[in-house]
């Protein structure tokens, strides 16, 4: 028989989800992990990050958890707020997470995580990156070996051979193009309707203001919220920076003529937006120099019919991308790519069997599919929730909200303690080794088309939680 560890895995992209496959395949024995990233270096950039206990649970067994944790922020508080009041709808205390769960729930910056993850790779010999080149087109989806053509920016393009192909690519993922057009589906990219500005301030610009200072000392998580706005803030960095993440109204992109995700900002048309928020949020907003607004465009596609054609997979934003209101986007290609190395190495035959591994990537579907789809939904859901103008609704929000008791659902899902539930003691890897076998006997015929043995299967990851 075939040694699994043999097979040559390909990942395009070199973002969260990119770098996890990476990691992740090369933890679990592969020899040949080759990472193909436009990108020159790996420049990390970025802002603010939610580190759940389902995330860290997975970077621990990868061994890059300690030295993110070390930069981290361990929340134990969630504070929801009125916007133009600073009045406190609810105060969740969280102080149990990590003996719940067995890890905290953190903040932390984007380049700590994603630099974790690279110095984890670049200690793996079997990780090979090739920056400066991209994707191109993929030739072949098998029944044979995967065919791809890479375009280096200063070179001639050629063609790559390999086992499996891991679409990590984002929300405008070449891969995903190439499958749908393989299947001759549609989902197009399409906007939600909502935009971001991310911040951050540090704590020289903080530190001589008590209110400020005392935001960045905490432990909390504070949520201020309006009608169709709110913002989200903590701090990271061993409490060094104060992050703020922004969500209202798409404005400037809806009226864009480009395909642009992202734009600098107006720092008064910021201002703007938020004028009528309490006097404390505002002065946060006045300290952000007037030529360092950015803006995010908040995009998302249809729901997939299928994740996988022959030997390709899509991973994290390239087949579930979400809004960021349940801080779940980075934790999900995370799993992702841990469940996709726990399934391939599980193939019959160590792979060499063509129709068995493409059968083990579609397992790898049906463990993340429905989950992923509820986590969207989710943060979906909240965002409607929040984003509530004046009427009952808005009136019975704020109710459960004043009469929630400790352990019992809130209207923001992030904060509320079942939906934390369901997320945290969740084990994709565990999940992945009990059910692999089960999923694999039930699939049958064609499993690149609408209809196999297996789309009945529900694997009850909502436990009775309402979305």
């Amino acid at each position: 028989m075939s040694d699994y560890r043999d097979l040559r895995i390909s990942v395009i992209g070199a973002g969260m989800g990119g770098l996890a496959c990476a990691l992740a395949f090369a933890k679990k024995g592969f020899k040949h992990v080759d990472v193909y990233e436009t990108a020159s270096n790996l420049g990390f950039v970025g802002a603010g990050i939610q580190l759940a206990p389902n995330m860290a649970r997975v970077l621990d067994r990868w061994g890059c958890w300690d030295g993110i944790l070390a930069e981290a922020t361990n929340i134990k508080a969630s504070s929801i707020r009125e916007g133009s009041t600073n009045r406190e709808l609810v105060h969740v205390e969280m102080p149990d997470i990590e003996e719940k769960y067995g890890y905290p729930h953190c903040t932390g910056h984007r380049a700590s995580l994603a630099g974790g993850l690279y110095e984890g790779c670049k200690k793996e010999p079997n990780i090979t990156f090739h920056f400066s080149t991209s994707l191109a087109d993929v030739k072949s989806f098998g029944p044979g070996k995967v065919v791809f053509t890479v375009q280096p920016r200063n070179g001639e393009a050629y063609d790559v051979e390999t086992d499996v192909l891991l679409g990590a690519d984002g929300i405008k993922s070449v891969v995903r193009t190439g499958i749908l057009k393989g299947l001759n589906i549609t989902a197009d990219v399409e906007d939600t309707g909502q935009a971001a500005y991310r911040i951050m301030l540090t704590r020289a610009e903080m530190e001589h203001d008590p209110d400020l200072l005392e935001l960045l000392d905490a432990d909390c998580a504070l949520r201020w919220i309006g009608e169709k706005r709110h913002i989200v803030a903590y701090p990271i960095s061993n409490k060094t920076i104060y992050n703020l993440s922004t969500c209202q109204p798409d404005v400037n992109f809806a009226a864009a003529t480009n395909a642009t995700y992202t734009t600098r900002g107006s720092k008064p048309a910021m201002l703007k937006v938020y004028g009528d928020l309490d006097p404390i949020v505002l002065k946060m907003l006045n300290m952000v120099p007037e030529g360092e607004v950015c803006e995010w465009r908040l995009r998302s596609h249809k729901p997939l019919d299928s994740w996988i054609l022959g030997g390709v997979a899509l991973v994290g934003d390239a087949c579930h991308p979400t809004l960021p209101h349940l801080s779940q986007g980075a934790a999900m290609a995370i799993e992702d790519a841990a469940v996709l190395a726990e399934v391939v190495s599980q193939a019959p035959s160590g792979g060499a069997d063509r129709d068995a591994l493409s059968k083990a990537l579609k397992v790898y579907e049906l463990l993340r599919k429905e989950r992923t789809s509820i986590l969207v939904e989710l943060a979906a859901s909240s965002a409607r929730t929040l984003h509530l103008g004046d009427g009952k609704a808005k009136e019975e929000r704020d109710r459960q909200f004043k009469e929630a008791k400790k352990g019992t659902p809130i209207p923001d899902k992030w904060a509320s303690p079942e939906v934390q539930h369901m997320i945290y003691s969740y084990d994709c890897v565990a999940e992945a080794q009990e059910k692999f076998d089960e999923l694999y006997a039930t699939l049958t015929g064609d499993i690149n088309g609408h209809t196999n043995g297996a789309n009945g299967f529900a694997n009850g990851h909502a436990q009775g939680i309402a979305v």
